[in-house]
């Protein structure tokens, strides 16, 4: 059965997911939104000549270890059959600086080395086109297959047998094999040494990249594989951070929410800028900056919309892939996102909150200053006007729109934080405005939001429902987390949404009915209160359990369910690797303390 129990490789311009089998299951080439070459993930093999993969055949073997070189993104299954013989495939995209730049193609390696025994593998490589519509066309080298497709081809550059590729038959693996999947174009060097030079610099450059991370005491390899993982979801060439690398894994099953993820939320971009940021990875911030200036330049007067596409595509229209099933069999798969019309006015609190460290931390190369604070001002502009105005909310419903809540606390947030970013740069009159901008909407809020009946902020103004962003109250600074509004929200919204150690997001029905699992960053933000509020052994218990339900890679989905712990949702979720810096950051004693 297909399961999560997926590695994530990449380099921050392609990734791949990978199962327990060594299959590459999904692979978007060559970027994160383009037609998956490998899409068995969703495509359960009913087929007699099923297509869509790249894997190994190693008959009678079983999975000894997977697991991640140390500190990188280099993932490694060794596999051993009942006779002894073993093999070892390490899989990963290159990664490392070359005459001074950043060398990232859009490439996969996977170099299978013979551990022990006399093991004999087959190799299966099927891409498809047209997302699983057909095989691509194979077109052989002498030491290549170029597979092509009607908008891109693939090269494999192997020192492999080609016609024990094509022919897909077995033999004895003898010391290695080298496979080099990427541009159709030719490979400077023999395979095995381009292969074995890029692990090396690869798995170096990771190395480097994650010795200057300020970490956490405890919980240091948590913190670095959600690092690691959200870095990869960052895309290079834009500075855009896709939401998950894959479409239309269900929520719960059978539910019909089944979203496309592979798109830039403004959002969930703040959240990983900010997680990033206090690790001290600020190059990723650096660079979200230029995607975000150039979106609000792109926009001139249209509406910030909530989502774009990695190279700033404003038009993510939905279409069905026919050609695939689903995960398990569940469609629809969903091409595009129609949330990207939607009104959702928290993105101008989003894009200023993502933008107001750059103007307060010397270390960048290029500070923000004051031509950045006037195109934020755009948006804080559009925050007055629209923070109690009725939109789709965070949680994107379909059918209806309100005002809600945590739209007007994150405008709020946009008119609080350009006030101290014109305090900053020294501009006081423009601070006063800002400012009292925010205590308009401050004292809106306060008096349309809160229920006295629950003694709790509600999700809508005048409304009787709570939604799990409410948790977020504190971690804005819109309440002090000792202010008794902040702690009797918390304590209702436990009451209505916890089910065992998790939240949901809310617990009214939407345009597919009640939710059924668990969205794990909103039990992260339930974590991240409850250590505000000074309960923090009660914090550190139940991010235990949270903890527990990551995949034996250490990653995690949007959702679970609650009572069996498996994940869905799209995967690996950046939400929920931002939950679990920031629960492992609040949480930890610090390094003085350690010893």
């Amino acid at each position: 059965m297909t399961t999560l129990d997926l590695g994530l490789i990449g380099n921050s311009r392609t990734s791949a997911l990978i199962d327990r089998n060594a299959a590459i299951v999904w692979w978007c080439y060559p970027y994160f939104d383009s037609d998956p070459l490998c899409c068995t993930l969703l495509q359960p093999e009913q087929k007699e000549e099923p297509f869509g993969l790249i894997d190994i055949q190693f008959a009678g073997a079983k999975l000894v270890t997977q697991q991640y070189e140390r500190n990188s993104a280099i993932l490694v299954s060794r596999f051993e059959d009942d006779a002894g013989n073993g093999i070892e495939v390490s899989d990963f995209a290159p990664r490392f600086r070359l005459h001074d730049r950043l060398f990232s193609p859009s490439m996969l390696v996977r170099i299978i080395r013979r551990i022990s025994g006399r093991p004999r593998i087959g190799l299966r490589v099927r891409p498809a086109v047209d997302y699983g519509g057909s095989r691509a066309e194979l077109r052989c080298g002498t030491h290549h297959i170029s597979y092509v497709g009607s908008l891109q081809s693939m090269r494999l550059t192997t020192d492999a047998s080609v016609a024990a590729i094509t022919d897909e038959r077995p033999f004895f693996l003898e010391e290695s094999v080298t496979l080099l999947l990427g541009p159709d174009e030719t490979v400077d060097g023999s395979p095995r040494e381009v292969g074995r030079s890029f692990q090396e610099k690869t798995l170096q450059y990771w190395r480097n990249w994650v010795r200057n991370l300020a970490i956490p005491f405890e919980w240091q390899d948590v913190v670095i594989r959600a690092a690691i993982t959200l870095k990869l979801n960052a895309f290079d060439d834009t500075g855009a951070i896709v939401a998950a690398v894959t479409t239309s894994i269900p929520e719960a099953p059978h539910s019909g929410r089944n979203w496309d993820y592979r798109y830039c939320w403004l959002r969930d971009a703040y959240f990983v800028v900010n997680a990033l940021n206090r690790l001290g990875a600020t190059s990723t911030m650096e660079h979200y900056l230029e995607y975000i200036l150039n979106i609000i330049a792109d926009t001139r007067d249209a509406p910030l919309q909530p989502v774009y596409g990695i190279r700033r595509e404003a038009a993510l229209d939905e279409r069905i892939a026919p050609a695939l099933a689903g995960y398990r069999g569940m469609g629809p798969v969903r091409i595009g996102n129609l949330a990207y019309y939607q009104i959702q006015n928290d993105v101008f609190g989003a894009a200023v909150l993502a933008s107001t460290h750059a103007f307060f931390d010397n270390r960048l190369e290029r500070p923000a200053g004051y031509h950045m604070f006037c195109d934020l001002e755009r948006l804080g502009e559009q925050a007055v006007l629209n923070y109690n105005v009725p939109d789709a909310g965070l949680w994107e419903l379909r059918g209806t729109t309100r005002v809600h809540t945590f739209s007007s606390i994150m405008c709020w947030a946009a008119c609080d934080r350009l006030a101290s970013i014109a305090s900053r740069l020294e501009l006081p009159e423009r601070a006063e405005t800002w400012s009292a901008h925010a205590r308009k909407i401050h004292q809106k809020i306060c008096e349309a939001a809160w229920n006295p009946e629950l003694g709790s902020f509600v999700s809508t103004f005048g409304g009787d429902r709570l939604d799990a962003s409410l948790l977020l109250i504190a971690e804005f600074q819109f309440l002090a987390p000792d202010d008794p509004r902040f702690t009797g929200t918390v304590r209702t919204i436990e009451k209505h949404l916890r089910r065992g150690d998790f939240l949901l997001r809310y617990d009214e029905e939407d345009d597919f009915g009640l939710p059924e699992t668990a969205f794990l960053v909103c039990t992260l933000w339930w974590i991240l209160a409850l250590a505000q509020m000074g309960e923090k052994e009660r914090a550190r218990e139940l991010f235990e359990h949270v903890l527990e339900k990551r995949n034996h890679l250490g990653l995690l989905s949007e959702d679970v369910v609650p009572d069996t712990g498996e994940q869905w949702g799209n995967f690996p979720q950046t939400y929920s690797m931002v939950g679990l810096i920031q629960c492992a950051a609040r949480l930890s004693i610090s390094w003085d303390e350690a010893y």
